[in-house]
This record gives C-alpha cells, structure tokens and sequence, in this order.
C-alpha cells in the first residue's frame, strides 16, 4: 500500500482520528522512508479499544495485557502502542521518528534492524541518547 492507499483506506475508517495513529510500516511510507506496506497497523487509546471489543471484533492480548484487534484484510489495531509522541502528517496522526526508532528496537528483528539503519540513513535522525 502507498501513502494514497493508506489515505483511501483511512478516509472511510469509522472512528475518530484523534484516537489512532499510524504506527510500524504505515508511518515509515508517511514519513518517506518507505514507497509502500503490506498492511496499516495503528496504535489505539484504549477508550477505542473498548470500543473495538464492544463492537466484537477479535481480541487478541498481548503478553503486557494490551489488546490486539484484527480490522478486515488489512488493519491490525494495537492498544496503547505509543513511544514517544504523534504527529499530524496530511489529517493522519503518525508516529515520531524517535517513538518508531524506539519500538524497532526493542523489538530487535532483523528486519527490523535493517529499517532502524534505513531510517537514520535517510533521516540522519539517531535517536534520544544521541539527539539531545
């Protein structure tokens, strides 16, 4: 999915902007770091996710405790997935570089890795320890 795509998909997402955020691959196509994903993965305030439930989509728990929902084909909604901070990028709420820099390293995947180098890469962003 292109930028494009994850706008049409979101331009008819029933709920309120204000309590998601683009997150993973969705912010790294926002922010230039990617032409395209496979998937829209947003965080959630946990006032959505208590909606999510109610509505019955399916409830995953994470081993934190947090929910996980599964939104049609190509939307996985994490609970209270924020480091750092959001910012608007073009009516989308979108990670921080440093809250993506952040989570892809605590998750440690290689693919991961590979991203965290394209995005300092790209950005000449480093991260908290070496951007103050």
């Amino acid at each position: 999915m292109t930028k494009q795509d994850i706008l049409n998909i979101l331009g008819s997402f029933p709920y309120d902007r204000c309590q998601y955020w683009l997150i993973t691959g969705g912010a790294m196509v926002f922010r230039g770091f990617r032409e395209e994903t496979g998937d829209i993965d947003l965080g959630c305030t946990t006032e959505m996710a208590d909606r999510l439930e109610t509505e019955g989509y399916l409830v995953r728990k994470d081993g934190d405790g947090k929910r996980r929902f599964r939104v049609g084909e190509t939307i996985e909604i994490f609970e209270d997935w924020l480091y750092d901070s959001v910012e608007m990028i073009e009516g989308v709420q979108v990670i921080s570089v440093n809250g993506l820099l952040r989570r892809k390293q605590e998750l440690g995947r290689e693919k991961d890795l590979r991203e965290i180098e394209l995005i300092r890469g790209r950005s000449g962003f480093r991260g908290d320890s070496q951007d103050q």
